[in-house]
């Protein structure tokens, strides 16, 4: 019976009350009121979750790749994440086009786009991705939290560690130490969260409400089956492939799943997230690594929301897409999501690329703006669960899962 009672006022828990309450709540009090009052609690949260973020990443990083050693295995070890982020995003964005082929979900609305306007995005050359992922500024990019930047950084000063052997073991001690502590100082955090859920869904409740949602509806649940579907067909049987049971792994996921579900912002889930695949057994240097990449990168639930959208945006504007068409829409999405920031919105401002090329008007965009902050909680949530996934799924392919689950003791 205690089992039972601990589970109801366990912090997932408590939680998902404040999101109902927030619910709740914001269907009764003023836009205004919950500016004013409301809004600064989830603000609040977000601002503290993030400011453990990049020194937790920087401290595992270092202290994991310093552990690691080999050149070799540090390259395999990345060679088989961008492999898994790589296949899951490509099944992503098309089982969003599937579903929305098969849904329809622009058909027969006649919704006016007049005075909306969208200005489209450009794609920085590849060569330009790749120049800046090098930090010119190592402390700026902490600063700046470019996670790109922190990771390169990282892996090589903890690489040029542990080649010093023995003279800089007190460093690799260092970090390890450090990556602790902000791990407990992640967990203090965490129970201010039930507030700072309130407080974001109640303020997103009162400013969209249900009156935007109705003649988009369509869109939204068209959204919802893709993510689904996707979740049953991908997600779901790499968890047994790993060995891990789907309960198992849904409970210990939960937690960064309804932050990046209230905050639409998977940065801001990024340490509960480390925290929670350490806990499932993924290695730590493996979940330093894959989860702040992911982060960056790994955008699956933004190449759904991409597909569908573009099927949804042609269908409004009466234009039939070619499978060619299609098909172009696959590789622009997977494109576009490797640039997506792990920030709120960032999802609609990258759907110009695909939008642009395939000759769907960007007046589309504002369309959707009306509702993208629902289909951002939908897809912000399913990229954490993707990079949760793929630090269990790399931990397990090189024979590390389970193998050194965080401590009891760093927890409160």
């Amino acid at each position: 019976m205690a089992k039972t009672k601990n589970f109801w006022v366990s912090l997932p828990m408590q939680m998902l009350y404040g999101l109902v309450l927030g619910v709740i709540v914001g269907t009764v009090v003023s836009t205004d009121f919950a500016t004013t009052w409301l809004k600064p609690l989830g603000d609040l949260f977000i601002r503290l979750i993030r400011m453990v973020v990049v020194p937790l990443v920087i401290a595992t990083l270092i202290a994991g790749s310093a552990g690691l050693g080999d050149a070799s295995k540090i390259g395999a070890i990345a060679l088989k994440t961008i492999i898994v982020f790589a296949v899951t995003t490509a099944i992503a964005v098309t089982i969003g086009l599937i579903v929305a082929n098969f849904m329809d979900p622009g058909t027969g609305l006649t919704l006016s786009t007049e005075g909306l306007k969208a200005t489209a995005k450009q794609a920085p050359p590849i060569s330009q991705v790749l120049t800046e992922i090098v930090p010119i500024n190592p402390i700026e990019a902490f600063g700046k939290g470019n996670m790109l930047q922190v990771i390169f950084f990282s892996i090589f000063f903890g690489f040029c560690i542990s080649l010093m052997g023995g003279r800089a073991q007190i460093l690799t001690d260092f970090f390890q130490v450090v990556g602790d502590v902000m791990i407990r100082m992640t967990n203090y955090v965490m129970l201010y969260a039930p507030i700072g859920v309130f407080g974001l869904i109640a303020f997103t409740v009162t400013k969209h409400g249900l009156a935007v949602l109705l003649p988009l509806g369509k869109l939204i649940l068209t959204a919802l089956v893709a993510t689904i579907i996707f979740i049953c067909v991908t997600y779901l049987p790499l968890v047994k492939i790993i060995g891990l049971k789907i309960g198992y792994y849904l409970r210990g996921a939960f937690e960064p799943w309804i932050i990046a579900f209230t905050t639409c912002s998977s940065a801001a889930a990024l340490a509960v997230n480390l925290e929670a695949s350490q806990k499932m057994g993924a290695s730590k240097a493996i979940a330093s690594f894959a989860i702040p990449l992911g982060n960056t990168i790994n955008m699956n639930g933004t190449s759904i929301y991409m597909g569908v959208c573009a099927v949804f945006a042609s269908q409004v504007y009466g234009m039939d897409l070619t499978f060619a068409q299609q098909a172009e829409v696959v590789l622009t999405g997977v494109l576009a999501a490797v640039g997506t920031a792990g920030v709120p919105g960032a999802g609609l401002i990258m759907t110009t690329l695909v939008f642009t090329q395939v000759g769907i008007p960007l007046e589309a965009v504002a369309l959707i703006a009306g509702i993208d902050r629902i289909l951002d909680m939908i897809r912000t949530s399913v990229n954490v669960l993707g990079d949760s996934l793929t630090a269990l799924v790399v931990s397990k392919w090189e024979g590390m899962l389970g193998k050194e689950k965080l401590d009891a003791d760093t927890q409160i």
